[in-house]
């Protein structure tokens, strides 16, 4: 059957409730979020305030707060009926069965034949809370775990009973991939299910390794955050945002209902842990945990705890030969060996912790996973690993790490000896760009399902068409091209911008079409900040003329070449990466993706073709019959405030993308597949070289006069300071076209010399470089 979603019904508005309820409005979905009836005049109440509290929450669970109107509350006594409307039911109340089972009476006194049933539950047994339901209600109900935040954290573990249809199973892992932009994950009915099984063992076992080799918070932190391709809050942070409470609720669960488990005696509670329960410092949700900030002379501090005497203290930045070797190494993969292969405390402590993990998750297949690559998805997905286990596994090599976690005591699963003996010696390997993993079962290996949906440039390195020392251009197939690039941050200099020249080239004479796109954690960060701090501290405006000329040669290449290219942005998409995304002919963005004109902050205005573009666009606005003061105002005050939309469909609303044209996909992962298809789709239907623009309205001094009084007054009521208003002054001059005396139609070029000219010159002010060295040094900018 084709099973639509309309409308679904979230029973709890809870910190989970009301998050699940603003995701899927989010998605552009109804919903019916419930509570328990207050007492009193508002009965609503309760459900009223959790919501609201939710939207106040940072960061934001909603992509656009106008999401909000999606979302109708209500009251479990007088609106439980109201669920017959509903496609879809979830139920995230207290984890208690009881309740649990009180609620679902409810659900099944009004839901309407057919319609699914999930828990959000993170702990009870699934097959629980089926017990004495009717069979509709067993074949249509599933376990739906969510993580916290769930806007955020990409995972959703699918958990089915053995009623539940397949039917349910595949549509599930299916909506909630393409619709709500989650890694789905099919789960077995296991304590913990896989992501907090392995998450939560991770934990466990780097607490034991804490006294073992003598370690203190601090330097557990450092050794376990992005140094191994973790989050920075690696581990005693993370435990603290998720609430130690939590942490330890899960890992009793383990202890108590996992006889079986070898590993076992990890989950169990130390002492100086269950002390912090009993003071009832949890983390976040209580002030403290293992860090407390506190407000001093200076501003806020962060103290660490000393788990010795239990008091807090300064935190200890501590230096480690090995590390301090690794972090010169950009490449995750050879990080990781630099890390095992060292003498000092910290690579015992990697050796330690990764034969523990080896060999845990070898031992939890097929008890919690049939496939490896599942537990790798669950722990990118969730828990926010770059890489999972069994690919870190691979990357130190599976041979000479079994050997040497034997060597130090561990065991592994007869699995992976089998393995081994037949002559495999990885547990994924890559075929013509697709990745394919050790299938226990078949003993062979075989396709990841449903990857043939996602494409990942990496897996292209055999279709390798040219490079240089920063870029890549692949051919993806079907007659498309894709460039990526490697820098830090994904950041734009000389090389990527010959990259880019070289690959329209390229593409124009053997290709439909160009997909722009990475695998990293974001798409870029912008301009190379360090390159133009670099030219302009030694004056040298020669060579800073030509590499602007450069950026805006590249982006006018993009936007007049003879075929498609198309841009596939997530993550950071900043200033020369938002400027690369406006010359597109589309663009497919991931919804999490953070994009703007940002350069005020460094002391400069968008010198890449990205003042030109939102002068180009204000003008075509005026065609369109807006306000002409009012449409050029509000473009100039999206560059001027360095405004960054907080979700791909907030870009809309700041004129970054288009309406009706660009295009926004829920799962990133799925991003470049959509962007390849939007080339092929603008090539068939004809694609032709756009005519460069040469009747853009400018509105000249009548514009500019009123620009320049609203900065004069944002100055004098100390909005901004002295070298913002300059900088904003320059910024209006571009936009209006100059100090034209009436309005004028100008080419872009024009525009461009314009742009170009007011870049250099802030580029030679004291109080610009004093805002790019800041970035450089500390990643943020200074207002002077």
């Amino acid at each position: 059957m084709k099973r639509i979603i309309k409308k679904v019904a979230v029973l709890g508005s809870g910190i989970m409730g009301s998050r699940i309820a603003c995701h899927f409005a989010g998605a552009g979905i109804r919903v019916l979020l419930l509570d328990m009836a207050s007492e009193g005049a508002s009965k609503n109440k309760i459900v009223d305030e959790a919501l609201k509290a939710a939207v106040k929450s940072n960061p934001s669970p909603v992509y656009t707060p106008d999401v909000i109107k999606n979302i109708t509350t209500g009251n479990f006594d007088d609106n439980m009926k109201d669920i017959a409307s509903c496609d879809w039911v979830i139920e995230v109340v207290v984890e208690r069965l009881d309740i649990k089972q009180k609620i679902f009476d409810g659900v099944e006194q009004f839901r309407k034949p057919g319609t699914l049933v999930t828990s959000n539950t993170s702990g009870i047994p699934i097959h629980l809370m089926t017990e004495g339901r009717s069979e509709d209600f067993k074949k249509h109900f599933c376990g739906t775990h969510f993580f916290n935040p769930p806007r955020y954290l990409r995972l959703l573990e699918i958990i089915p009973t053995k009623d539940t249809n397949q039917e349910v199973i595949d549509f599930l892992m299916h909506f909630g991939d393409v619709i709500l932009g989650k890694t789905t994950v099919l789960c077995k009915d296991t304590p913990a299910f896989i992501a907090n099984r392995i998450g939560v063992f991770s934990i466990m076992s780097i607490f034991s390794l804490l006294d073992k080799l003598d370690l203190t918070i601090d330097e557990v932190e450092v050794l376990t955050g992005p140094l191994i391709g973790r989050p920075k809050s690696a581990t005693f942070r993370t435990a603290d945002v998720v609430g130690i409470d939590t942490l330890v609720k899960v890992a009793n669960g383990v202890y108590d209902n996992c006889p079986n488990d070898e590993a076992k005696e990890t989950f169990k509670i130390p002492e100086w842990l269950n002390k912090l329960i009993e003071k009832k410092w949890l983390g976040d949700k209580t002030g403290q945990g293992f860090f407390k900030k506190i407000k001093g002379e200076k501003g806020s501090e962060i103290l660490t705890l000393h788990l010795k005497t239990f008091e807090y203290q300064p935190r200890v930045k501590p230096k480690f030969a090995t590390v301090e070797a690794a972090k010169l190494i950009d490449n995750l993969h050879g990080r990781l060996k630099t890390l095992m292969q060292g003498k000092d405390k910290a690579s015992e402590f990697f050796r330690q912790f990764h034969f523990r993990l080896f060999s845990y998750v070898s031992h939890r297949i097929p008890e919690i996973s049939d496939e490896l690559y599942r537990i790798d998805d669950a722990m990118k997905a969730g828990f926010g690993w770059e890489i999972g286990v069994f690919e870190t596994w691979d990357t130190l090599g599976v041979a000479k790490t079994t050997q040497a976690l034997k060597d130090a005591g561990f065991s592994v699963a007869g699995w992976v000896e089998e393995m081994l003996a037949a002559g495999h010696e990885s547990f994924y390997k890559i075929e013509k760009g697709r990745t394919l993993f050790y299938d226990i079962a078949t003993k062979n290996y075989a396709p990841v399902p449903g990857e043939n949906a996602f494409i990942i440039l990496k897996n292209y390195a055999d279709q390798l068409i040219w490079k240089n020392s920063s870029c890549r251009l692949f051919d993806i197939g079907d007659n498309v091209a894709a460039l990526q690039w490697n820098t830090k941050m994904g950041t734009i200099g000389g090389d990527v911008l010959s990259g880019i020249q070289t690959s329209i080239e390229k593409a124009e004479k053997d290709f439909k079409g160009l997909v722009i796109a990475n695998d990293g954690a974001n798409f870029s960060a912008g301009a190379n900040v360090g390159m133009i701090f670099m030219l302009a501290v030694e004056q040298e405006f020669d060579e800073l003329d030509f590499a602007v000329r450069a950026f805006q040669n590249a982006m006018m290449r993009v936007r007049y070449s003879s075929i498609p290219v198309v841009v596939a942005p997530h993550g950071l998409a900043l200033g020369g990466g938002c400027e690369l995304s406006l010359h597109s002919d589309k663009i497919c963005a991931a919804a999490e993706t953070y994009t703007g004109l940002v350069e005020m902050g460094v002391g400069v205005i968008p010198g890449g073709g990205g003042t030109k573009e939102f002068a180009l666009r204000a003008a075509d606005e005026m065609h369109h019959g807006e306000p002409e003061n009012i449409t050029l105002q509000n473009r100039f005050l999206t560059i001027a405030t360095a405004k960054v939309a907080t979700s791909a469909f907030e870009a809309f609303h700041l004129g970054i993308y288009r309406k009706g044209h660009d295009e926004v996909v829920m799962n990133q992962d799925r991003r470049i597949a959509e962007a390849k298809r939007s080339v092929i789709d603008l090539y068939d239907s004809g694609y032709v070289t756009p005519v460069q623009r040469e009747d853009i309205k400018v509105l000249g001094r009548s514009a500019l006069g009123a620009l320049l009084a609203g900065i004069h007054g944002m100055q004098q009521g100390n909005y901004a300071s002295e070298h913002d208003a300059k900088i904003a002054r320059k910024l209006a001059y571009v936009m209006c076209g100059g100090d034209l005396s009436e309005p004028t139609l100008v080419s872009e070029q024009y525009l461009l010399n314009l742009e170009r000219e007011a870049f250099l010159s802030l580029c030679g002010e004291r109080k610009t470089l004093e805002r790019l060295q800041a970035v450089i040094k500390t990643g943020k900018p200074v207002r002077n």
